[in-house]
C-alpha cells in the first residue's frame, strides 16, 4: 500500500482502488492504512482521499512497516505440549531460543531494506514489462 500511495501520487488512492490492486477487501485496506497512520508512516485526512507517506520512502524500512502492521513474532511455539513428557516439557523453551534468534536476524535484514528500494524494484519491473510488451 505504501508503494502504491507513493507511485500512484495523483491517481485515485481510494481504499477501493488500492484494494483492487492487492486483491483485498477495501475494509482491510482501510484497517491497514489506519495502522500505518498510527505507526507514523502514512498521513491521511478524514473526508479526503489523499493519503501520503509521512516521510521520504528512503527513510522507511521494511522493519518500520512490519512493526506498524504486525508487531507479533514471525514464529510461534505451540503452547499445548505435555509438560510430563521429556520432549513436550522442554521443546517450548528450546524453540523459543531458536525462534528469538530467527526473529532478530529477520528484523536486522528488514531494517536494511527501504521502501524506496521496493518502489524502485516495482517501477523497474513495470518499465521492463512495458518495453517487452
Amino acid at each position: 500500500m505504501l508503494a502504491y500511495v507513493q507511485i500512484g501520487a495523483g491517481w485515485d488512492l481510494s481504499s477501493k482502488k488500492i484494494a483492487a490492486s492487492i486483491e483485498a477487501n477495501p475494509s482491510v485496506v482501510r484497517r491497514l492504512m489506519a495502522m500505518l497512520v498510527k505507526g507514523g508512516l502514512l498521513t491521511s485526512h478524514p473526508g479526503m482521499v489523499q493519503p501520503a507517506l509521512a516521510r521520504p520512502a528512503a527513510e522507511i524500512s521494511l522493519l518500520d512497516v512490519y512493526r506498524a502492521v504486525d508487531p507479533t513474532a514471525l514464529l510461534h511455539v505451540d503452547e499445548k505440549t505435555n509438560p510430563q513428557c521429556p520432549i513436550g516439557g522442554n521443546i517450548q523453551e528450546t524453540l523459543n531460543e531458536v525462534y528469538d534468534q530467527v526473529q532478530q536476524a529477520a528484523e536486522a535484514e528488514m531494517a536494511k531494506v527501504s521502501l524506496q528500494q521496493i518502489i524502485d524494484g516495482i517501477v523497474g519491473r513495470a518499465k521492463a514489462r512495458k518495453m517487452m510488451a
